[in-house]
Protein backbone atom coordinates (compact mmCIF):
# COMPACT_ATOMS: atom_id res chain seq x y z
CA UNK A 1 0.00 0.00 0.00
CA UNK A 2 1.56 3.48 -0.95
CA UNK A 3 1.07 6.75 0.19
CA UNK A 4 -1.99 8.95 -0.90
CA UNK A 5 -2.53 12.27 0.57
CA UNK A 6 -5.64 13.37 1.35
CA UNK A 7 -8.05 15.23 3.67
CA UNK A 8 -10.95 13.40 3.52
CA UNK A 9 -11.24 10.34 6.03
CA UNK A 10 -8.83 7.58 7.16
CA UNK A 11 -5.83 9.26 7.82
CA UNK A 12 -3.79 7.84 4.52
CA UNK A 13 -1.93 4.98 5.32
CA UNK A 14 1.73 5.41 4.45
CA UNK A 15 4.91 3.43 3.80
CA UNK A 16 4.26 -0.22 5.11
CA UNK A 17 6.73 -1.23 7.21
CA UNK A 18 6.35 -5.31 8.24
CA UNK A 19 6.28 -6.72 11.57
CA UNK A 20 4.54 -10.04 12.85
CA UNK A 21 2.55 -9.31 16.13
CA UNK A 22 -0.53 -10.80 17.32
CA UNK A 23 -3.11 -8.41 16.70
CA UNK A 24 -5.02 -5.71 18.83
CA UNK A 25 -3.86 -7.21 22.30
CA UNK A 26 -0.33 -7.00 21.17
CA UNK A 27 -1.23 -3.28 19.76
CA UNK A 28 -2.42 -2.52 24.01
CA UNK A 29 0.74 -4.80 25.09
CA UNK A 30 2.71 -1.79 23.43
CA UNK A 31 0.96 0.60 25.51
CA UNK A 32 0.67 3.41 23.00
CA UNK A 33 -0.67 6.86 24.23
CA UNK A 34 -2.75 7.53 21.40
CA UNK A 35 -5.48 5.47 20.24
CA UNK A 36 -4.70 2.98 17.27
CA UNK A 37 -6.79 2.37 14.42
CA UNK A 38 -7.01 -1.42 13.26
CA UNK A 39 -7.36 -1.46 9.56
CA UNK A 40 -8.62 -5.03 8.03
CA UNK A 41 -8.50 -4.90 4.27
CA UNK A 42 -9.52 -8.81 3.52
CA UNK A 43 -12.94 -7.30 5.44
CA UNK A 44 -13.57 -4.84 3.11
CA UNK A 45 -12.24 -7.51 -0.32
CA UNK A 46 -15.26 -9.61 1.26
CA UNK A 47 -17.90 -7.39 1.82
CA UNK A 48 -16.92 -6.09 -2.10
CA UNK A 49 -17.36 -9.59 -3.39
CA UNK A 50 -20.28 -10.49 -1.17
CA UNK A 51 -21.88 -7.33 -3.06
CA UNK A 52 -20.81 -8.60 -6.51
CA UNK A 53 -21.52 -11.80 -6.72
CA UNK A 54 -25.00 -11.54 -4.89
CA UNK A 55 -26.62 -8.40 -5.90
CA UNK A 56 -28.49 -8.78 -8.65
CA UNK A 57 -27.89 -5.73 -10.19
CA UNK A 58 -24.80 -3.02 -10.12
CA UNK A 59 -23.51 -2.00 -6.76
CA UNK A 60 -21.96 1.11 -6.35
CA UNK A 61 -19.64 2.16 -3.18
CA UNK A 62 -21.49 5.18 -1.21
CA UNK A 63 -18.09 7.35 -0.99
CA UNK A 64 -19.20 9.31 2.12
CA UNK A 65 -19.03 6.25 4.23
CA UNK A 66 -15.54 6.21 4.70
CA UNK A 67 -13.32 7.93 1.97
CA UNK A 68 -9.69 6.16 2.30
CA UNK A 69 -8.49 6.10 -0.72
CA UNK A 70 -6.86 2.87 0.27
CA UNK A 71 -10.18 1.39 0.94
CA UNK A 72 -11.51 2.58 -2.37
CA UNK A 73 -8.50 0.74 -4.03
CA UNK A 74 -9.81 -2.09 -1.90
CA UNK A 75 -13.45 -1.85 -3.27
CA UNK A 76 -12.26 -1.16 -6.92
CA UNK A 77 -10.03 -4.53 -6.76
CA UNK A 78 -12.84 -6.32 -5.95
CA UNK A 79 -15.22 -5.66 -8.50
CA UNK A 80 -17.12 -2.12 -6.78
CA UNK A 81 -15.90 0.10 -9.96
CA UNK A 82 -18.90 2.45 -9.82
CA UNK A 83 -18.41 5.06 -7.16
CA UNK A 84 -21.57 7.55 -5.59
CA UNK A 85 -20.10 10.40 -4.95
CA UNK A 86 -21.62 13.72 -3.18
CA UNK A 87 -19.23 16.30 -3.52
CA UNK A 88 -16.82 17.79 -6.06
CA UNK A 89 -13.71 17.11 -3.00
CA UNK A 90 -15.22 13.25 -3.72
CA UNK A 91 -15.07 13.05 -7.14
CA UNK A 92 -11.18 14.41 -7.41
CA UNK A 93 -10.52 12.09 -4.81
CA UNK A 94 -12.09 8.81 -6.31
CA UNK A 95 -11.15 10.03 -10.01
CA UNK A 96 -7.20 10.78 -9.20
CA UNK A 97 -7.35 7.39 -6.87
CA UNK A 98 -9.09 5.28 -9.64
CA UNK A 99 -8.67 6.87 -12.53
CA UNK A 100 -10.63 4.03 -14.07
CA UNK A 101 -14.02 4.02 -12.16
CA UNK A 102 -17.11 5.11 -13.08
CA UNK A 103 -18.65 8.16 -10.85
CA UNK A 104 -22.63 8.79 -10.32
CA UNK A 105 -22.78 12.52 -8.83
CA UNK A 106 -25.82 11.15 -6.52
CA UNK A 107 -26.24 14.40 -4.02
CA UNK A 108 -29.71 15.67 -5.59
CA UNK A 109 -28.45 19.69 -4.58
CA UNK A 110 -25.66 20.29 -6.69
CA UNK A 111 -23.44 23.71 -6.86
CA UNK A 112 -23.95 24.34 -10.47
CA UNK A 113 -19.77 24.77 -10.54
CA UNK A 114 -19.24 21.49 -9.51
CA UNK A 115 -21.56 20.06 -12.41
CA UNK A 116 -19.29 21.31 -14.78
CA UNK A 117 -16.12 20.20 -13.36
CA UNK A 118 -17.96 16.73 -13.09
CA UNK A 119 -19.13 16.91 -16.79
CA UNK A 120 -16.31 18.21 -18.81
CA UNK A 121 -13.32 17.33 -16.29
CA UNK A 122 -13.80 13.73 -14.71
CA UNK A 123 -16.64 12.02 -17.59
CA UNK A 124 -19.41 11.92 -15.00
CA UNK A 125 -22.48 11.58 -16.72
CA UNK A 126 -25.28 9.70 -13.72
CA UNK A 127 -26.36 12.81 -11.84
CA UNK A 128 -29.40 12.94 -9.05
CA UNK A 129 -31.84 15.51 -8.52
CA UNK A 130 -34.97 16.12 -6.97
CA UNK A 131 -36.60 19.56 -8.42
CA UNK A 132 -36.96 20.91 -11.75
CA UNK A 133 -34.90 23.95 -10.41
CA UNK A 134 -31.32 21.02 -10.09
CA UNK A 135 -32.69 19.63 -13.57
CA UNK A 136 -32.15 23.21 -15.62
CA UNK A 137 -28.97 23.26 -13.25
CA UNK A 138 -28.06 19.98 -14.75
CA UNK A 139 -27.80 21.12 -18.26
CA UNK A 140 -26.82 24.61 -18.15
CA UNK A 141 -24.11 23.51 -16.42
CA UNK A 142 -23.86 20.50 -19.26
CA UNK A 143 -24.17 22.70 -21.91
CA UNK A 144 -27.59 20.68 -22.57
CA UNK A 145 -25.73 17.41 -22.98
CA UNK A 146 -27.57 14.64 -24.58
CA UNK A 147 -25.49 11.48 -23.04
CA UNK A 148 -27.01 12.07 -19.47
CA UNK A 149 -27.94 9.19 -17.25
CA UNK A 150 -30.55 11.59 -14.86
CA UNK A 151 -31.96 10.06 -11.40
CA UNK A 152 -35.01 11.62 -10.29
CA UNK A 153 -34.90 10.90 -6.37
CA UNK A 154 -38.43 9.73 -4.63
CA UNK A 155 -39.10 11.00 -1.30
CA UNK A 156 -39.77 7.51 0.50
CA UNK A 157 -40.00 6.07 4.36
CA UNK A 158 -37.34 5.74 6.53
CA UNK A 159 -40.15 3.82 9.34
CA UNK A 160 -37.81 0.76 8.99
CA UNK A 161 -34.86 2.29 9.31
CA UNK A 162 -32.34 3.01 12.71
CA UNK A 163 -31.56 6.67 10.89
CA UNK A 164 -33.73 8.59 8.83
CA UNK A 165 -33.21 10.20 5.28
CA UNK A 166 -37.05 10.98 4.85
CA UNK A 167 -36.96 14.93 5.36
CA UNK A 168 -33.78 16.63 3.43
CA UNK A 169 -34.05 15.05 -0.19
CA UNK A 170 -36.65 13.83 -2.34
CA UNK A 171 -40.16 14.83 -4.53
CA UNK A 172 -43.25 13.03 -2.95
CA UNK A 173 -44.14 10.49 -5.48
CA UNK A 174 -47.72 11.95 -6.21
CA UNK A 175 -45.80 15.41 -7.23
CA UNK A 176 -43.01 13.48 -9.40
CA UNK A 177 -45.14 13.85 -12.64
CA UNK A 178 -43.54 16.92 -13.96
CA UNK A 179 -40.23 16.38 -12.67
CA UNK A 180 -39.84 12.67 -14.38
CA UNK A 181 -41.67 13.85 -17.44
CA UNK A 182 -39.15 16.57 -17.79
CA UNK A 183 -36.11 14.61 -16.95
CA UNK A 184 -37.37 11.93 -19.71
CA UNK A 185 -36.92 14.42 -22.21
CA UNK A 186 -33.45 15.94 -21.27
CA UNK A 187 -31.87 12.23 -20.26
CA UNK A 188 -30.54 9.64 -22.39
CA UNK A 189 -31.38 7.32 -19.91
CA UNK A 190 -34.22 8.26 -17.13
CA UNK A 191 -33.31 6.58 -13.76
CA UNK A 192 -35.79 7.16 -10.58
CA UNK A 193 -33.41 6.76 -6.88
CA UNK A 194 -34.49 6.53 -3.26
CA UNK A 195 -32.56 6.00 -0.24
CA UNK A 196 -34.84 4.06 2.79
CA UNK A 197 -32.58 5.48 5.57
CA UNK A 198 -29.46 4.27 7.31
CA UNK A 199 -29.09 0.53 8.77
CA UNK A 200 -32.66 -0.56 7.66
CA UNK A 201 -33.21 -3.30 9.98
CA UNK A 202 -35.80 -5.27 7.02
CA UNK A 203 -36.35 -6.00 3.33
CA UNK A 204 -39.55 -4.37 3.90
CA UNK A 205 -38.00 -0.95 3.56
CA UNK A 206 -37.38 -1.25 -0.19
CA UNK A 207 -40.54 -3.38 -1.10
CA UNK A 208 -42.58 -0.41 0.91
CA UNK A 209 -39.87 2.13 -1.18
CA UNK A 210 -40.84 -0.21 -4.57
CA UNK A 211 -44.47 0.59 -4.34
CA UNK A 212 -43.99 4.07 -4.47
CA UNK A 213 -41.68 4.30 -7.30
CA UNK A 214 -44.46 1.71 -8.70
CA UNK A 215 -47.34 4.57 -8.38
CA UNK A 216 -45.18 7.74 -9.69
CA UNK A 217 -44.30 5.41 -12.47
CA UNK A 218 -47.79 4.83 -13.18
CA UNK A 219 -48.72 8.46 -12.73
CA UNK A 220 -46.07 9.83 -15.26
CA UNK A 221 -46.00 7.57 -17.64
CA UNK A 222 -42.63 7.43 -18.42
CA UNK A 223 -40.23 5.21 -19.57
CA UNK A 224 -37.47 4.36 -17.02
CA UNK A 225 -33.84 2.86 -17.61
CA UNK A 226 -32.28 2.61 -14.13
CA UNK A 227 -33.79 1.58 -10.72
CA UNK A 228 -31.56 2.92 -8.12
CA UNK A 229 -32.56 1.72 -4.51
CA UNK A 230 -30.18 3.54 -3.11
CA UNK A 231 -28.37 2.56 0.52
CA UNK A 232 -29.25 1.46 3.94
CA UNK A 233 -27.74 -1.92 4.01
CA UNK A 234 -27.43 -2.78 7.20
CA UNK A 235 -24.36 -4.18 9.34
CA UNK A 236 -24.80 -5.89 12.77
CA UNK A 237 -24.29 -3.76 16.11
CA UNK A 238 -25.22 -4.53 19.57
CA UNK A 239 -28.82 -4.37 20.00
CA UNK A 240 -29.11 -4.26 16.01
CA UNK A 241 -28.53 -7.57 14.12
CA UNK A 242 -30.08 -7.68 11.02
CA UNK A 243 -31.64 -10.56 8.63
CA UNK A 244 -28.90 -11.79 6.49
CA UNK A 245 -28.62 -9.22 3.75
CA UNK A 246 -29.46 -12.14 0.79
CA UNK A 247 -33.04 -11.77 2.23
CA UNK A 248 -32.94 -8.23 1.23
CA UNK A 249 -31.89 -9.06 -2.28
CA UNK A 250 -34.57 -11.38 -2.71
CA UNK A 251 -36.91 -8.68 -1.71
CA UNK A 252 -35.55 -5.87 -4.26
CA UNK A 253 -35.28 -8.54 -7.14
CA UNK A 254 -38.56 -9.43 -6.43
CA UNK A 255 -39.91 -5.85 -6.74
CA UNK A 256 -37.75 -4.98 -9.65
CA UNK A 257 -38.75 -7.68 -12.08
CA UNK A 258 -42.87 -6.44 -11.62
CA UNK A 259 -41.64 -2.62 -12.22
CA UNK A 260 -43.50 -1.34 -15.44
CA UNK A 261 -40.13 -0.68 -16.54
CA UNK A 262 -37.90 -0.76 -20.16
CA UNK A 263 -37.30 -4.71 -20.63
CA UNK A 264 -33.39 -3.95 -20.86
CA UNK A 265 -34.02 -1.35 -17.49
CA UNK A 266 -30.73 -1.79 -14.81
CA UNK A 267 -31.08 -2.32 -11.25
CA UNK A 268 -28.83 -0.40 -9.11
CA UNK A 269 -27.44 -0.03 -5.37
CA UNK A 270 -25.37 2.21 -3.16
CA UNK A 271 -23.83 0.15 -0.18
CA UNK A 272 -21.63 2.56 1.96
CA UNK A 273 -21.97 1.02 5.49
CA UNK A 274 -22.35 -2.83 4.60
CA UNK A 275 -19.31 -2.53 2.52
CA UNK A 276 -16.96 -0.65 4.91
CA UNK A 277 -18.14 -1.08 8.60
CA UNK A 278 -16.27 -4.08 9.29
CA UNK A 279 -13.08 -2.40 7.80
CA UNK A 280 -11.55 -1.07 10.92
CA UNK A 281 -12.27 -0.57 14.31
CA UNK A 282 -9.49 1.34 17.33
CA UNK A 283 -7.97 0.47 20.30
CA UNK A 284 -8.44 3.24 23.20
CA UNK A 285 -6.84 3.27 26.54
CA UNK A 286 -8.61 4.14 30.09
CA UNK A 287 -7.22 6.94 31.35
CA UNK A 288 -9.82 7.33 34.13
CA UNK A 289 -12.72 5.43 35.51
CA UNK A 290 -15.88 7.00 37.89
CA UNK A 291 -17.69 4.50 38.94
CA UNK A 292 -19.47 3.45 35.66
CA UNK A 293 -18.25 6.08 33.12
CA UNK A 294 -14.60 5.50 31.60
CA UNK A 295 -12.73 8.46 30.02
CA UNK A 296 -11.44 7.01 27.08
CA UNK A 297 -8.70 8.74 24.62
CA UNK A 298 -11.01 8.90 21.38
CA UNK A 299 -14.62 10.18 21.45
CA UNK A 300 -17.32 12.09 20.22
CA UNK A 301 -15.24 14.37 17.71
CA UNK A 302 -12.84 11.29 17.04
CA UNK A 303 -13.98 7.85 15.70
CA UNK A 304 -17.07 7.80 17.95
CA UNK A 305 -19.05 10.42 16.28
CA UNK A 306 -22.18 8.26 16.25
CA UNK A 307 -22.02 6.84 19.57
CA UNK A 308 -22.00 10.05 21.16
CA UNK A 309 -24.52 12.29 18.61
CA UNK A 310 -27.19 9.22 17.90
CA UNK A 311 -26.78 7.03 20.81
CA UNK A 312 -25.00 3.85 18.52
CA UNK A 313 -23.86 1.08 20.20
CA UNK A 314 -20.75 -0.62 19.03
CA UNK A 315 -19.15 -4.21 20.17
CA UNK A 316 -16.09 -3.73 22.78
CA UNK A 317 -13.52 -6.22 24.03
CA UNK A 318 -10.74 -5.85 26.81
CA UNK A 319 -7.74 -6.27 25.44
CA UNK A 320 -5.62 -7.64 28.52
CA UNK A 321 -3.76 -10.95 29.32
CA UNK A 322 -4.73 -13.07 30.95
CA UNK A 323 -8.42 -12.25 29.97
CA UNK A 324 -10.51 -11.26 32.46
CA UNK A 325 -12.95 -13.65 33.97
CA UNK A 326 -15.26 -11.02 35.54
CA UNK A 327 -18.60 -10.95 34.62
CA UNK A 328 -19.69 -7.66 31.97
CA UNK A 329 -20.73 -4.50 33.79
CA UNK A 330 -22.59 -1.72 31.63
CA UNK A 331 -20.11 1.52 31.33
CA UNK A 332 -21.01 4.97 29.60
CA UNK A 333 -17.40 6.68 27.94
CA UNK A 334 -16.45 10.00 28.14
CA UNK A 335 -13.81 11.18 25.07
CA UNK A 336 -10.64 13.35 25.62
CA UNK A 337 -11.57 16.70 25.09
CA UNK A 338 -12.73 19.50 27.36
CA UNK A 339 -16.66 19.26 25.54
CA UNK A 340 -19.56 18.08 28.14
CA UNK A 341 -21.22 16.63 24.58
CA UNK A 342 -17.58 14.02 24.44
CA UNK A 343 -20.19 11.61 25.98
CA UNK A 344 -20.87 8.47 24.59
CA UNK A 345 -24.03 6.98 26.58
CA UNK A 346 -24.32 3.58 25.46
CA UNK A 347 -24.49 0.62 27.58
CA UNK A 348 -20.91 -0.84 26.73
CA UNK A 349 -20.69 -3.96 28.33
CA UNK A 350 -17.03 -4.58 29.99
CA UNK A 351 -15.27 -6.66 32.34
CA UNK A 352 -16.33 -4.83 35.40
CA UNK A 353 -13.00 -4.63 36.85
CA UNK A 354 -11.85 -2.62 34.19
CA UNK A 355 -9.73 0.18 35.36
CA UNK A 356 -7.65 3.11 34.35
CA UNK A 357 -4.44 2.34 32.42
CA UNK A 358 -6.94 -0.83 30.33
CA UNK A 359 -6.79 -1.29 26.86
CA UNK A 360 -10.12 -2.09 24.84
CA UNK A 361 -10.91 -2.10 21.36
CA UNK A 362 -14.24 -0.55 19.80
CA UNK A 363 -15.26 -2.59 16.81
CA UNK A 364 -17.22 -1.93 13.48
CA UNK A 365 -16.23 1.92 13.21
CA UNK A 366 -15.02 1.41 9.40
CA UNK A 367 -18.50 3.37 8.54
CA UNK A 368 -18.58 6.78 9.62
CA UNK A 369 -16.27 6.71 11.99
CA UNK A 370 -13.31 7.42 9.76
CA UNK A 371 -15.21 9.50 7.99
CA UNK A 372 -16.38 12.08 10.96
CA UNK A 373 -12.87 12.28 13.11
CA UNK A 374 -11.83 15.85 13.49
CA UNK A 375 -8.66 17.10 15.56
CA UNK A 376 -10.76 19.60 17.83
CA UNK A 377 -9.03 20.40 20.93
CA UNK A 378 -5.67 19.09 19.61
CA UNK A 379 -6.38 15.18 20.49
CA UNK A 380 -6.70 12.83 17.54
CA UNK A 381 -3.65 9.78 15.70
CA UNK A 382 -2.94 9.26 12.95
CA UNK A 383 -1.76 6.10 13.76
CA UNK A 384 -2.96 3.12 11.70
CA UNK A 385 -2.47 -0.80 11.78
CA UNK A 386 -2.77 -3.70 9.04
CA UNK A 387 -4.64 -6.65 10.85
CA UNK A 388 -5.41 -10.00 9.19
CA UNK A 389 -7.74 -11.29 12.26
CA UNK A 390 -11.71 -10.98 11.52
CA UNK A 391 -13.86 -7.66 12.66
CA UNK A 392 -15.66 -8.30 16.17
CA UNK A 393 -18.88 -8.85 14.22
CA UNK A 394 -19.47 -9.83 10.70
CA UNK A 395 -22.50 -10.19 8.20
CA UNK A 396 -20.07 -12.06 5.43
CA UNK A 397 -18.54 -14.83 7.71
CA UNK A 398 -19.25 -17.13 10.89
CA UNK A 399 -15.59 -18.09 11.35
CA UNK A 400 -14.75 -17.36 14.86
CA UNK A 401 -11.87 -13.96 15.49
CA UNK A 402 -8.86 -15.93 15.59
CA UNK A 403 -6.70 -15.76 18.73
CA UNK A 404 -3.42 -14.23 16.82
CA UNK A 405 -2.83 -12.74 13.35
CA UNK A 406 -0.45 -11.36 11.44
CA UNK A 407 -0.09 -7.16 11.13
CA UNK A 408 1.78 -4.91 9.31
CA UNK A 409 2.55 -1.63 11.42
CA UNK A 410 2.29 1.61 9.54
Amino acid sequence: MHQDHCALGLAPLSTVARSSVSGAIDIAQGKPVQPVTLVRPHAAARAARFFVEKFPGRSMYAVKANPSPELIKILFENGITTFDVASIGEVRMVARTVPEATLCFMHPVKAEEAITEAYFTHGVRTFSLDSMEELEKIMRATRNASDLTLCVRLRVSSEHSKLSLASKFGVAPHEAKPLLFAARQAADALGICFHVGSQAMTPDAYADAMERVRAAIVEAAVTVDVIDVGGGFPSSYPGMEPPPLERYFETIHRAFESLPISYSAELWAEPGRALCAEYSSIVVRVEKRRGNELYINDGAYGALFDAAHIGWRFPVELLREPQSTVRDHPFSFYGPTCDDIDHMQGPFLLPADIQTSDYFEIGMLGAYGAAMRTAFNGFGSDETVIVEDEPMVSMYTTVEREAASNVVKL
